[in-house]
């Protein structure tokens, strides 16, 4: 017996040795990718005052000062910068939190009518998914346009509001087109997850009486609920990064003003220590919601939901004849 679980444990070494041989050059590409640029990010963020523009001759000077953290403190404090920093935080957390669940009710809602489509199934599909085809700068100067001044937005609800400048409007724009953009992003994988489902579980729930209601409740939302909550986890962390969308459609107001945004119009002040600063705080701030939306809602991540399943079964299955309960 001991030489057995001898061999098991030989055998299972080596095939981990293999795994980690085969996944080993794609561990090295996402260190020099992912890790390096990080790495030096964290370093940049404890210095400050270097790469200044002498006024003179235009001549960017070098020499960085080693303040540690400083440029943090700098950035949570309720004056200068940190003035700057709350205002895009808290514009990245209200386009994320209310911009996300819009687009999964509206992403679901897509997904059902994709699915259930009996006439021009393809043409429907396709026009659902033509805003997540476009591209983010495109789709923010189709936006612009319609909420110019005398663009169609204002004429559509007869009344003169001025979208692109600082207020609650210019919030309410970068919502409107993000969550016009990327609702079909949802759809589209919530809809490869509802065409898993099995028709046999829909007829049987018609026959035990269940409306649709019901059906969508009990049935449709459970099933595809692994598949939504990847979906839901990605546009998360997509729009935690937003830059290029409110950055086209209102420049540098503050009202649409993100984090990205913040540490892009700092680097290009060369006050790269705070934009390195801002970077690293907006990636603890992503990694914090990725692991409360995995930990807290069981997002499976790595699609080991049926392995988890395997492991929760009693070894022994009780078999049951016909007409015992299960």
């Amino acid at each position: 017996m001991s030489t057995l679980a001898h061999r098991r444990r030989a055998r299972g070494d080596g095939q981990e040795g293999l795994a980690g041989l085969l996944l080993s050059p794609t561990l090295l590409l996402l260190a020099l990718v992912v890790g390096f640029p990080l790495v030096l990010s964290v370093r940049q963020s404890l210095f400050q005052g270097g790469d200044e523009i002498d006024p003179t001759t235009g001549i960017i000077q070098q020499g960085d000062t080693f303040v540690g953290l400083q440029n943090y403190l700098d950035a949570f404090t309720s004056s200068g910068a940190g003035a700057g920093f709350w205002n895009a935080f808290w514009n990245t957390t209200l386009f994320t939190v209310v911009g996300v669940a819009i687009e999964t009710v509206l992403g679901v809602a897509m997904a059902l009518i994709m699915a259930r489509a009996l006439r021009a199934t393809g043409l429907i599909r396709a026009s659902i998914l033509v805003p997540w085809a476009i591209p983010t700068v495109v789709s923010a100067l189709m936006w612009q346009l319609i909420f110019d001044a005398n663009g169609i937005a204002n004429e559509i609800i007869g009344q003169q509001i001025l979208w692109t400048t600082e207020g609650l409007q210019a919030k309410a724009a970068v919502l409107i087109a993000d969550i016009w953009k990327t609702a079909p992003y949802i759809g589209l994988l919530t809809l490869a997850g509802l065409q898993t489902i099995d028709e046999q579980v829909y007829e049987a729930a018609k026959v035990d009486g269940a409306n649709r209601w019901q059906t969508f409740w009990r049935i449709t939302l459970p099933l595809v609920r692994p598949v939504l909550m990847v979906a839901v986890l990605f546009r998360l962390l997509d729009a935690m990064r937003m830059f290029d969308l409110p950055y086209v459609l209102l420049g540098r107001l503050r009202s649409g003003q993100t984090l990205s945004m913040l540490a892009a119009d700092a680097a290009s002040k060369t006050d790269f220590g705070m934009a390195s600063a801002y970077a690293v705080v907006l990636f603890l701030y992503i990694c914090l919601v990725a692991v409360i939306f995995v930990r807290g809602l069981g997002a499976d991540v790595i699609g080991d939901a049926d392995g988890r399943a395997r492991r929760a079964r009693p070894r022994r299955l009780r078999t049951t004849a016909e007409g015992d309960l299960p």
